[in-house]
């Protein structure tokens, strides 16, 4: 789980908290990307932390969530992972931001069930424009019939993926975003995507709370 970042976006709701620990819903969003993975029953879970590190830490220790705190620099998505490895292994991953709200179906579950490690390097949960509340942009990723990928306006990335490690290594820088590794994929036609079959809502920025909490509403009506 990616929970490094400085939350700028946030402004004052992150001067004391990092934003994984705002609240959407009566629970910090943090926990919400818990339960998804919980539901699945991946393991080990392990967070990536740097701003406020220690207050993550304190969050998640009693859930049995495993951290590592990125220093003294934070690395970026890239080589936030590689630093990782030593606790993830060398099998492919699941990787989660957790500065989103679903309403729909599990897209761990997803994910899972669309994996095919014979012509994949990574699987992406993409939603669809018209699917992902708040969302500004014309996308991320353009989806063939087959659910090969490119890059161009179409499904934004929902910051959930099932990834291969292995290509991390040829990088050389220590900071970098997962972009680097994604290109080297794309280059070679394994990178796919699946579109996600329900609701996304970013909560990166303050508007974000209200919009996710409205949208949660709305399913459960």
């Amino acid at each position: 789980m990616f929970a490094a970042g400085f939350g700028t976006r946030m402004k004052d709701l992150t001067k004391d908290q990092p934003k994984p620990l705002i609240t959407v819903a009566g629970k910090p969003l943090v926990d919400h990307a818990l339960a998804l993975v919980r539901d699945v029953d991946c393991a080990p879970i392990i967070a990536n932390l740097h701003y406020k590190a220690e207050l993550l830490e304190a969050h998640l220790a009693p859930q049995g969530v495993q951290t590592i705190v990125e220093k003294p620099q934070i690395l970026e998505t890239g080589g936030g992972l590689r630093n990782a490895l030593s606790l993830l292994g060398k099998s492919p991953v699941i990787t989660m931001n957790t500065d989103a709200i679903w309403a729909g179906s599990n897209p761990v579950a997803q994910l899972i069930a669309g994996w095919r490690p014979d012509e994949m390097d990574a699987l992406l949960i993409c939603i669809p424009k018209e699917s992902a509340v708040g969302h500004e942009g014309d996308g991320d990723f353009m989806l063939s019939e087959s659910g090969r990928i490119e890059r161009g306006p179409g499904a934004v990335y929902g910051g959930v993926q099932i990834i291969k490690t292995d290509l991390l290594h040829d990088i050389k820088k220590e900071k970098f975003s997962l972009n680097l590794l994604w290109d080297k994929m794309l280059a070679t036609g394994r990178m796919y995507g699946l579109h996600y079959q329900g609701k996304w809502c970013d909560v990166g920025h303050p508007a974000g709370i209200k919009m996710a909490e409205n949208m949660l509403k709305m399913h459960d009506v």
